[in-house]
């Protein structure tokens, strides 16, 4: 399998780096990686984790300014694309298809071409124009998954709300991930 994994400037980056350590833990997963400059920089304020740590984990790591990288053109076969988190600058630009950078071109190639593309928009609250953002970017093919609290899994730490909103990102590409608590129901 082909991922592209793009981490943009909205707060949370930490969940984009616990994303690449997952896939990099499954076999024969190929990860491409764009860090845009906003998250290179959520990266130095929200954590400790080094640039050179994220692209460590990625198979190839690609410059959000080049926008003849690969991964840009929909003859570069991929089995899509997640974006954790994802800026409501990022969700604005999938919504329009306004790809001024390597981040936005590939989301929208992979619209285009009819491939996943799940974003994880990171905004609260969220006014009226984000909303009608996700809702085009929804309308084009892009799988929302906002970064949601859970509590009938027992997740009581961050870490565990992290493995949940993997989970639930994975499920989208039918990838099944061993931290990931399901529903039982209380039948």
């Amino acid at each position: 399998m082909r991922l592209i994994v793009g981490i943009s400037g909205a707060s949370g980056v930490v969940m984009g780096y616990q994303m690449l350590k997952v896939l990099k833990q499954i076999p024969n997963m190929e990860v491409h990686l764009v860090v845009t400059e906003g998250a290179i920089k959520n990266f130095e304020c929200e954590t400790d984790i080094a640039l050179e740590d994220v692209i460590a984990l990625a198979n190839y790591n690609h410059n959000n300014k080049n926008m003849a990288a690969s991964i840009s053109s929909g003859s570069f076969k991929t089995d899509g694309m997640i974006i954790i988190p994802c800026s409501m600058k990022t969700v604005s630009g999938i919504a329009y298809g306004f790809a001024t950078n390597l981040l936005l071109r590939v989301a929208d190639v992979c619209i285009k071409e009819g491939r996943k593309v799940v974003i994880v928009p990171r905004e609260m609250p969220m006014s009226c124009i984000h909303l009608e953002n996700i809702r085009k970017a929804s309308n084009s093919g892009c799988i929302v998954v906002p970064p949601m609290l859970t509590f009938y899994n027992g997740a009581n730490s961050v870490e565990k709300q992290i493995d949940h909103i993997i989970g639930k990102i994975l499920m989208q590409f039918d990838i099944d991930y061993k931290n990931f608590v399901t529903w039982k129901g209380n039948d």
